[in-house]
């Protein structure tokens, strides 16, 4: 299933860094992606996270905002990724965006938004989607997806006057993944693929001009073998 990288993608080097920080940097790849018509979502990206006995677990989520705060997602409190994220506040998120030979991979430890800003996502959305996350109680066991059309019939009716919000459901919220690595990488048709990675240096470390490099806004970065 080998086929060939387009050879006219650009090396990535330290010199063409939109900037010595990961935020404008993912900010101006994200641009991009989402301005290439063959990538239909480009804020999908997978969620992966670990229970308290380290057992993994990785699904596809949506991000829903970012800045030098964090990046930011929604779900269900009680699925498995709410009760692996309650147990485990530490996630990793990765971006591929394969038209543009491009991926973006964060770690960092995670915590949940307010309720306020939960609640103001929650009402900007579609009602069908906000019916849905009442109707879903995601991850359990349900014996029949009659049971999910019953339900949703059920508040699809008892929300028909769209003058009537829908509640957010307290099972239901947002999340930010606060990074402290982010890698940034492009695809060589040689298989020799750019690797360039921000991190939060620890208290002690000076970055020495040759591995190690002073970015902005506290990070440090360095490029790694591929």
């Amino acid at each position: 299933m080998r086929k060939p990288y387009n050879e006219k993608h650009n090396t990535f080097t330290e010199d063409s860094l939109v900037a010595k920080e990961p935020i404008k940097q993912f900010q101006s790849w994200f641009d991009v992606a989402c301005q290439t018509p063959n990538i239909l979502e480009a804020n999908a990206m997978c969620l992966s996270t670990a229970s308290k006995t380290g057992k993994p677990s990785a699904r596809y989520v949506l991000l829903k905002g970012f800045d030098k705060e964090g990046f930011r997602f929604f779900t269900n409190y009680s699925s498995r990724k709410g009760i692996e994220l309650e147990e485990n506040p530490f996630a990793a998120l990765t971006f591929y965006w394969e038209p543009l030979l491009k991926s973006v991979r964060i770690e960092g430890a995670v915590k949940k938004l307010p309720a306020e800003a939960s609640d103001e996502y929650f009402q900007s959305r579609p009602r069908s989607s906000q019916i849905g996350a009442l109707v879903s109680s995601q991850s359990q066991a349900i014996s029949s997806r009659q049971v999910l059309v019953d339900d949703e019939e059920k508040l699809t009716k008892e929300y028909a006057d769209e003058k009537i919000p829908i509640p957010r459901p307290d099972k239901w919220g947002g999340y930010v993944v606060i990074p402290e690595v982010i890698e940034f990488w492009q695809g060589q048709s040689t298989r020799i693929h750019d690797r360039i990675r921000f991190r939060r240096p620890a208290s002690s470390e000076e970055p020495d001009g040759v591995l190690t490099h002073q970015g902005d806004e506290g990070w440090i970065y360095e490029r790694l073998a591929p």
